[in-house]
């Protein structure tokens, strides 16, 4: 008489993807309480590992050489966008994954679908849907006036079955919306959870890589703004963009966390119309829409993303504070990095704000995380403090340091080119970011120190 095989479970991390062989009440991995569930444990089948036609490399298993690895230029497909080839790094890579995510209503079923509409005229496309009935796509494809004859349809959930479809059809692009609907049929666990999502994941970017087709994956996102799921689903696949912007606003950016084809941190900004996403090819005009009377406490400057300059505006409002414990609040920059700041702006420019609350945002919804903004933001603290306006024309940008010495940063000469182009006439600049020559029509104000910043705008 045969033996009943026991059903094998696991304990997997819900937060990090991390799996024990018993349940525990901390996840040993990441740290993380009470986030452990359970998974029943099935028979591996023999199509998890199976194999598709078409897959253009080295047969697997077969040892090459680096001399042996041809260093062609693999072709770039355009997505019909600039700015979303941008952040790309020049467009899809045949066989590349790309996991895109955002807040529901950000726009991203929007994006592909014109995406896939434009490629689908060059191309075997095929777009699959497991979120919506392939009747509200083709009412959103009809409201967007894209075209619509080219670009095939699937309403489908299983992996299995995409994969076995497509293999059919063999599209060069593929879209999967989203990567929490689609469930492998050997697991037992419900679709979005840790294991579903690390399973499915892992064969949709096997069916990338052994076919050449670029498979693009749609993620959700937590509360935090950060990609739903494992951790181990940002390794598997080769480029990682979320889709950022305020439901109020009609303006997207379009960021690229990872990219293995590409620049980290490329943005692109597309402005959501009637017509769906249109790219803005010169960001820098829409965010600095200012009013035609400036008030203290605003100052632009130049941030670097990706592998551009961007010119935003920086605000600040600082006011008596009527409580024991002033505030200090930071949209859109790091509000720990605020405190120093006004720590250093204390200790080296004699200006203390131990008795006022301080507001600090950026305009326009953008994120400034890097340090070239700290000079710029001091000098708009200090503006507001004096209620004295700074110049229209003019523009700052450098690191501060906690000695109140003023740090050159990356690419100055190119931020000083952008701002020349955008009509300012004045700059105040680290002295390592200097130019060596004369800028016609730029006044360059290198300073060394905090006093030598504050002295410039008296």
């Amino acid at each position: 008489m045969a033996s009943k095989s026991k059903t094998k479970t696991a304990y997997v991390c819900n937060e990090c993807g991390a799996d024990f062989t018993k349940w525990q009440g901390q996840c040993s991995e990441c740290g993380t309480w009470n986030s452990l569930s359970e998974v029943r444990l099935g028979p591996t089948p023999s199509n998890r590992s199976a194999r598709f036609e078409g897959y253009a490399g080295a047969p697997a298993g077969e040892v090459q050489t680096l001399a042996e690895i041809s260093l062609e230029d693999l072709p770039r497909l355009s997505s019909g966008a600039g700015e979303f080839d941008r952040v790309l790094g020049g467009g899809f890579v045949a066989g590349s994954v790309v996991l895109i995510g955002g807040h529901p209503g950000a726009g991203k079923s929007t994006l592909l679908l014109q995406t896939l509409c434009h490629l689908a005229g060059q191309m075997p496309a095929l777009y699959v849907t497991g979120e919506e009935s392939l009747q509200q796509v083709a009412m959103r494809a009809q409201r967007l006036g894209v075209p619509t004859d080219k670009l095939q349809m699937l309403s489908e959930t299983n992996v299995e079955s995409i994969c076995a479809t497509a293999q059919k059809i063999a599209p060069k692009v593929m879209v999967v919306d989203s990567i929490q609907v689609v469930h492998m049929s050997d697991i037992q666990s419900a679709p979005g959870s840790v294991s579903q999502v690390r399973e499915s994941a892992a064969y949709l970017t096997r069916f990338a890589k052994q076919t050449g087709t670029v498979v693009i994956l749609v993620g959700h996102v937590t509360k935090d703004g950060s990609l739903a799921g494992p951790k181990v689903l940002e390794h598997m696949i080769d480029c990682s963009i979320l889709l950022e912007g305020d439901n109020d606003s009609r303006f997207r950016t379009l960021r690229g966390n990872k990219n293995r084809f590409g620049a980290v941190n490329e943005l692109g900004v597309f402005a959501m119309t009637e017509q769906g996403m249109k790219a803005v090819n010169n960001p820098s005009a829409i965010f600095l829409q200012r009013a035609d009377e400036i008030a203290s406490g605003s100052v632009v400057m130049v941030m670097w993303e990706g592998t551009r300059p961007l010119l935003v505006e920086i605000q600040a409002l600082v006011d008596d504070s009527h409580t024991g414990n002033p505030r200090r609040v930071a949209v859109g920059l790091d509000q720990n990095r605020l405190a120093m700041l006004l720590a250093v702006l204390h200790r080296h420019g004699g200006i203390m704000m131990a008795d006022q609350d301080v507001f600090v945002n950026v305009v326009g919804g953008v994120r400034v995380m890097e340090t070239s903004a700290d000079l710029a933001l001091l000098l708009a603290i200090v503006s507001s403090f004096r209620d004295r306006a700074l110049p229209e024309d003019l523009m700052v940008f450098g690191e501060v340091g906690l000695s109140g010495e003023i740090r050159p940063v990356p690419s100055g000469q190119e931020r000083l080119r952008e701002a020349a182009k955008h009509g300012f006439r004045k700059a105040i600049v680290p002295k390592g970011n200097a130019p060596r020559e004369k800028k016609e029509g730029l006044e360059v104000i290198a300073v060394r120190s905090l006093a030598e910043a504050l002295d410039a705008i008296e």
